[in-house]
């Protein structure tokens, strides 16, 4: 599966690039987020690296006729609606394995939005593992792995860092793109 995955890739123009980190445990980022073909390059990217990643999924998404593919490849639906604990839940997790990589997308939606959600910062804090930056570049057609951020617990300074590692990766839809910031809470 690898072979062929990196084979489409290379069919439809994108290098593959990077590689993992030796680190057992870590939470994974994607971004930017802006279309639906993302998360269809990111399972490809997945396959390629060999990568076992848990992630997050709108729990619509978890239904028939198509439940069993998401939970197959690491989904783990969540009511986002809800107000449960679901950093605190995830961080255990991350704590209670050996090994996992658990992804999301900061962005949390294909449609604009004026921020980054912060749940990926507050888990890789709790669970005390670094962040892998994972990314694609519609104008330079690469797509792969990136930086790998240590959290401080200073989430400007580590925003910071963020920033300047995606500032020249641009989306598939580029409009649609967000800021690299988290919501200011009252």
């Amino acid at each position: 599966m690898r072979f062929i995955m990196k084979g489409l890739l290379r069919l439809f123009g994108w290098k593959l690039v990077g590689q993992l980190p030796d680190d057992k445990k870590y939470v994974v980022i994607f971004a930017p987020h802006t279309s639906n073909w993302d998360f269809v390059l990111m399972l490809m990217v997945r396959l390629c690296f060999k990568m076992k990643v848990a992630f997050l999924g709108k729990h619509t998404l978890f239904k028939p006729p198509f439940g069993w593919f998401f939970r197959m490849f690491g989904g783990i639906p969540v009511e986002r609606s809800s107000a449960n604990k679901v950093v605190d839940q995830v961080a255990e997790i991350i704590r209670q394995r050996n090994e996992i990589q658990f992804a999301l997308a900061p962005e949390g939606t294909r449609s604009y939005k004026p921020y980054w959600k912060s749940g990926f910062y507050h888990i890789a804090l709790k669970a005390e593992v670094p962040i892998v930056m994972t990314f694609l570049n519609s104008k330079t057609k690469e797509i792969g792995i990136g930086d790998l951020l240590r959290p401080s617990g200073n989430q400007e300074q580590d925003l910071d860092v963020i920033r300047a590692f995606y500032k020249d990766k641009t989306g598939i839809k580029p409009e649609l793109a967000s800021d690299i910031r988290f919501e200011e809470k009252p």
